[in-house]
This record gives structure tokens, sequence and C-alpha cells, in this order.
């Protein structure tokens, strides 16, 4: 049974999203450096990071202290793609659900060195995508996030993390009802 939802957000949007999942699901939302204090080593939750660059911030830790049984990697890009690289790039486990939810852009938010990253990618990524001829429709709205800023955060993106966690409700119940009759 899952016992909460870890995250480590860096502009905001994970953060929204993980309370907007608390808030549907009934299950506690805590940043994983404060879950160290409320959460016990190993037990089962869902990991929500923010990718940067394709790593998905926070995950390497919560896999180590906790049983990962999904991951939400927040993004730029549209909800649902870049599922194979991002398991990839961070060896997630085939056996844990992966999803990715776009999150949003604000470069008055980030400090530091990803900050500079970000203007860098904003100056090269972005000019080469706005000459860009025949951009899709996910293109625009990356270009669209990269040079105006936004916020993309909707409980609607969250729509096949719900039906999952509905799906490992129902296996949890049918399994606690099964082990039940075993006695």
């Amino acid at each position: 049974m899952i016992q909460a939802i870890l995250y480590t957000s860096n502009s905001g949007y994970t953060e929204e999203y993980a309370k907007l999942l608390s808030e549907k699901t009934g299950i506690e939302a805590w940043p994983l450096s404060k879950a160290v204090h409320r959460v016990d080593p190993g037990a089962q939750v869902i990991y929500m990071g923010w990718l940067m660059a394709g790593v998905v911030k926070g995950y390497k830790d919560a896999a180590k202290n906790y049983d990962v049984l999904a991951v939400c990697a927040v993004g730029m890009g549209a909800t649902g793609s870049q599922l194979d690289e991002t398991r990839k790039s961070n060896k997630i486990p085939a056996s844990t659900a992966l999803f990715t939810l776009q999150g949003g852009f604000d470069i008055k938010k980030l400090h530091g060195i990803y900050k500079f990253m970000m203007e860098t990618m904003k100056n090269t990524v972005g000019k080469k995508l706005a000459k860009k001829k025949d951009r899709t429709a996910d293109e625009d709205d990356m270009l669209d996030m990269m040079m105006n800023g936004g916020d993309r955060v909707t409980e609607e993106n969250l729509t096949k993390v719900l039906e999952w966690l509905e799906q490992q409700r129902r296996t949890d119940t049918a399994s606690h009802i099964a082990g039940a009759h075993n006695y």
C-alpha cells in the first residue's frame, strides 16, 4: 500500500502536482528532504521529481531509501512524452510505473547554475525552434513556454497516474481479501 507521495521541486510545478495528487487521493505529500522524519525507510511511495537534462532530480535518493512504485517526471515536454528516454537515462526499472507530466517554466524562479543553463537553452534551442518552419503543436507550446514562461499544471495531466493508482488499490483490496480467506 502506498504510504506517501514524495517530491523534489525547484520552481514549484512538481510541488503543485504533488499537492494536487495528494488532494485527489488522500495520500500525504512530503518534500523528499523532509520525508526522513515522516516516512519509514522502505515504505512504498510515489516519487515526483523535476526533469533537468533528462534526469529526474531526487529519484536516485528516493529509490535508495524507499520502495518507489511510480515515478512522475515533471518537465517542459508534453504529458506522456519522453517516457522511454526518461526510463533509460534514470535507470527506472520496468516494474516501476513511469509518468511524464508537463509542468511549466519561469526563468525568474530559477537560481544559479539552473538559471544559467535554462537561459542558454532558451537562447540556443528556443531560437532554433523559432526558425523551424513545420513545428508541431507540442513544439509551438514548448517554444511559447520557453519564450514567455507558463504554468501547464492541470488535474487532467494526472489522469493516467490516477488510473494507475485506482488499479493499485483494486489489486491491494483483492490481495487483502484473498489473504483473509486463507485463515
